[in-house]
């Protein structure tokens, strides 16, 4: 018989490429997911993964086992989720922001959502500032998004510097132009931070590109079209971090849990619990 663990190694590994990021993705050290994957292998006699160049992929027996093992793993939530004495059960409309979605959010959900199949979770991915007003107009029930220092809505999740990014900082930095600055849209946290911070220091800027997704501003900005601000741990790959002294330095954020009155706060404390602990095993690993 196979081993869910096991299993579950295996589609964290394909689903993010790479052992590393399964590892933390699972909240496991890197040599278990390793060992997982190698007794699954040897339990089945094939080898299910390769390394190419930039990532781990499946072999042809890999792509043979995937759709079972996910089917399996479906299952497992499903019984367990059946038989506990805590079901869930409902709806719950939850708004996650921008730059956390391509980041964390994956690894945030995949339990919540294998463990309570009768959950019918609605995503919704916008702007820090029009969640809050979805939220405020009755439309989300859960919000998890940043906020500004000295902020009091919602519950810390936890607290995040902001720094400045760019392909090449000195080609930029021996510019005379007004410093290019590739933003999301108004209502933008790290856009608001951003623009007062430079014009504390007087420093002149403009905008060079504006778009609500944060794969667009990133293929702005590695395209050498100007500078990006984002969250340490979000910055993305292929983009440099300019050392302080240059620009001005910017606020931390924090990124908030936010309930909604009125919802089913059964369902809102289950997914921020779980929102909760994954996020700091993550950042803890």
């Amino acid at each position: 018989m196979l081993d869910l663990t096991q299993l579950q190694s295996f589609v964290a590994v394909e689903q993010m490429g790479s052992f590393t990021l399964a590892a933390e993705r699972l909240g496991l050290g890197q040599s278990t997911v390793s060992q997982h994957i190698q007794r699954l292998e040897a339990a089945l006699g094939r080898k299910l993964l390769a390394r190419d160049t930039h990532r781990v992929v499946l072999t042809g027996d890999g792509e043979a086992l995937l759709g079972h093992a996910r089917t399996m793993l479906s299952i497992q939530g499903q019984v367990q989720s059946l038989f506990a004495d805590n079901s869930l059960r409902g709806s719950l409309r939850l708004g996650v922001s921008e730059d956390f979605v391509t980041s964390q959010l994956p690894a945030v959900l995949e339990e919540f959502v294998r463990s309570h199949p009768s959950v019918d979770l609605e995503l919704t991915v916008a702007l820090s500032g029009g969640l809050y007003e979805m939220q405020d107009n009755g439309e989300l029930d859960l919000v998890l998004a940043k906020r500004r220092l000295g902020d009091v809505r919602g519950r810390l999740v936890y607290r995040e510097p902001l720094i400045w990014l760019a392909r090449d900082p000195e080609r930029i930095r021996a510019s005379t132009a007004p410093l290019p600055l590739i933003a999301f849209p108004a209502p933008s946290v790290t856009r608001a931070v951003a623009l007062e911070a430079l014009r504390r220091q007087q420093v002149p800027w403009r905008i060079v590109c504006t778009c609500g997704s944060l794969s667009g501003l990133t293929a702005a900005a590695r395209a050498g079209m100007g500078v990006l601000v984002q969250p340490r741990s979000m910055a993305p790959s292929g983009l440099t971090e300019i050392a302080p002294g240059w620009l001005p330095l910017l606020e931390d954020v924090e990124f908030v849990l936010v309930p909604r009155k009125g919802a089913d706060q059964l369902l809102v404390s289950a997914l921020s619990e779980d929102i909760l602990a994954k996020v700091r095993s993550l950042r803890a690993g």
